[in-house]
């Protein structure tokens, strides 16, 4: 082959050069945008099993709220859940005093505090609340005690229980039939329950 045919043949060899050149290009970003594409279409599906998974616990939420929303509400009439119904508690010792027949009530309330036995009840998402109310009481005789606290509990005013009661007989000299022979002196503890906000921990 002598020096006219390669030059003869340069011009179709560059061509030639140039068409690989652009079909190894075109080959090389074919296979990026396919891989760029596999990775979007993978990024689209965990969104999207991220979305389904989302909407299936919203409605699994929604049928807890409807199957316990009566009960819930039940509770909140009644002074468990939500803020503390202090002004109900004294209105109903005051009733009950006068139910109970007895000679007055003396009381104390306490700040609001973290329920000590909350971590052994295992709350969850609710958080639980007591104050402490100091009643100081005369009454005819011990059963009184006994009766008084039932007749509180009929109030429906929220979930309390009695910490201790210390009495002591009043010397009375039998003067009076109708007077007050034992004084009282209670510790008791109002529970409350809130549900915590999401995302926070108050």
């Amino acid at each position: 082959m002598n020096q006219a045919d390669l030059q003869a043949l340069r011009n179709p060899l560059l061509v030639l050069f140039a068409v690989l050149l652009i079909a190894a290009a075109t080959v090389y970003s074919t296979e990026q945008l396919k891989v760029s594409a596999e990775r979007q279409l993978a990024q689209q599906q965990a969104r999207l099993n991220e979305a389904r998974t989302r909407l299936q616990k919203s409605g699994d939420e929604k049928d807890i709220i409807v199957r316990y929303r009566d009960a819930f509400r039940a509770l909140q009439r009644a002074g468990f859940v939500g803020e503390e119904k202090r002004i109900n508690w004294l209105d109903g010792l005051r009733v009950t005093n006068q139910q109970a027949d007895l000679f007055g009530i003396d009381y104390q309330i306490g700040s609001q505090k973290k329920y000590q036995y909350a971590a052994s009840l295992n709350p969850g998402q609710i958080q639980l609340f007591e104050s402490e109310m100091r009643l100081r009481f005369r009454l005819l005789h011990e059963e009184d005690i006994i009766r008084f606290f039932g007749l509180l509990a009929r109030q429906n005013l929220g979930i309390f229980h009695v910490d201790q009661c210390e009495m002591r007989r009043i010397d009375t000299r039998g003067i009076i039939r109708f007077q007050p022979n034992v004084s009282a002196d209670c510790e008791v503890s109002w529970i409350t329950a809130k549900v915590k906000a999401s995302g926070g921990s108050k």
